[in-house]
C-alpha cells in the first residue's frame, strides 16, 4: 500500500479520484471476465456424448422363448448352444451338406439398446449377398423393413449378445432380427455386400459396423458389444467359407439410431454397452433445464449449497470496498 500511497501524493486531487475509480474498473473488469469463463467452461458442447439426453425410441424388450413357447427351438444337451425358431430359416433343396449360418440385422438406439424401428417406418436396410444362397427365397439380397413388428411374423427372431448364466448364448433378451440357411456343401463360401439403407428416414441411421463369426462347431460367441465390438466392413471380411471342422458362420450387421437432438424423448433405460447386463429402468441424470430459473448453475443445477452461480463476486465485492476506502482517503 505504501507503493500505491506514493502514486496517489504525485497526482493531483481530480486526477487521483479518476486513479482510483480507473483501477477499480480494471479489476471489477477482470474478474467478471474470469468468472464468465469459469461459468461458460462447464457448459456442453450440444453435439457431445453427454449433451445428447434421449433416445428416439426406448428399448423393445423381447424375453426369448423358453421351452414349451412356440418359437423355442432346441437347445444342445450339454449346454453349448441354443436355437430359436426362425421364420425366414431355409433348407437348401436339394440338401448339398452341412454348411450353415445366418445373416442378421441388429438395429439399435442412441443409447445401444435393441429396438424395432418405430422411429424411422417406411425404411429399410437391403445387404447384397452371393450366388450361394441365390435358393435362399429371402437372400440375395437381404432386406428388412422397418419397423419390424408390422413386417415380419417374428420381429427379433435371435438373441444374438449379451451373456447370462441361465441360457447357454445371449442375455434371454431377442434383439436381431435373421435369415437363416442350412444345407450349403462344405467349403461353399458366402459373402455379403455392404449394407444400403433407403427410405424416409435413412438418414437416422448409421451402420455401426459388422460383427462376424465362424466359430468351430455350432456355438456362437454372444459375450460382445453389438456397438463396441462392431467392425468395418473389411475388417470383419464380407463373408466366409464352410470347413468340415467349422460348419456354421454368421455375420450382424449393426445399426443405429441418430436422430436430431430436439426430436428424442428421455430414455427410461441406461446404456447396456456393459456385458450381459439388464436395462435400468433409473432415470438419466442431467436431463434438468438448464435455461431455469434464478440461481441455475452452468450444469443445469441450481447450486444446492447456496453458491453463486457466477464465482468471483466475494473477491469483487471487496475490491469494491477497497476502492471506495482508498478513494475516501484521498479526497
Amino acid at each position: 500500500m505504501s507503493r500505491l500511497r506514493r502514486l496517489m501524493n504525485g497526482v493531483p486531487g481530480r486526477s487521483r479520484t479518476l486513479l482510483v475509480l480507473s483501477l477499480a474498473l480494471v479489476a471489477i473488469g477482470g474478474l467478471v471476465a474470469s468468472g464468465a469463463v469459469g461459468a461458460t467452461a462447464t457448459v456442453l458442447d450440444p453435439d457431445s456424448k453427454d449433451a445428447k439426453n434421449g433416445v428416439s425410441e426406448e428399448a423393445y424388450r423381447q424375453p426369448a422363448p423358453e421351452p414349451g413357447d412356440p418359437y423355442f427351438e432346441a437347445a444342445a444337451d450339454d449346454g453349448s448352444w441354443i436355437s430359436y425358431e426362425n421364420p425366414r430359416d431355409e433348407y437348401r433343396s436339394p440338401y448339398l451338406g452341412d454348411g450353415s449360418g445366418k445373416i442378421c440385422v441388429t438395429l439399435v438406439n442412441e443409447n445401444g439398446n435393441p429396438v424395432v424401428g418405430t422411429s424411422v417406418p417406411n425404411t429399410s436396410v437391403t445387404i447384397p449377398t452371393d450366388g450361394a444362397t441365390t435358393w435362399h427365397p429371402d437372400a440375395d439380397p437381404m432386406t428388412v423393413t422397418f419397423p419390424m413388428t408390422d413386417h415380419y411374423e417374428f420381429p427379433l427372431d435371435g438373441d444374438e449378445f449379451g451373456t447370462s448364466p441361465d441360457i447357454a448364448q445371449g442375455d434371454g433378451y431377442m434383439d436381431s432380427h435373421c435369415i437363416e440357411m442350412h444345407g450349403n456343401p462344405i467349403g461353399s463360401s458366402v459373402e455379403y455386400g455392404k449394407a444400403e439403407i433407403n427410405g424416409k428416414y435413412a438418414d437416422r441411421i448409421d451402420v455401426a459396423g459388422y460383427i462376424q463369426q465362424t466359430p468351430a462347431g455350432d456355438g456362437w460367441n454372444s459375450d460382445l458389444d453389438p456397438v463396441a465390438d462392431a467392425e468395418s466392413y473389411e475388417q470383419a471380411g464380407g463373408g466366409w467359407t464352410t470347413t468340415q471342422n467349422s460348419t456354421h458362420g454368421g455375420a450382424v450387421v449393426v445399426l443405429q439410431l441418430d436422430a436430431p437432438a430436439d426430436e428424442r424423448i428421455e430414455s427410461g433405460s441406461s446404456n447396456t454397452s456393459e456385458k450381459g447386463g439388464v436395462d435400468s429402468t433409473e432415470p438419466k441424470d442431467g436431463s434438468s433445464d438448464t435455461t431455469g430459473g434464478t440461481g441455475t448453475g452452468a450444469d443445469g443445477g441450481d447450486g444446492g449449497d447456496g453458491g453463486d452461480a457466477m464465482p468471483g463476486f466475494g473477491a469483487l465485492a471487496a475490491v469494491i470496498s477497497l476502492s471506495i476506502a482508498v478513494l475516501a482517503r484521498y479526497r
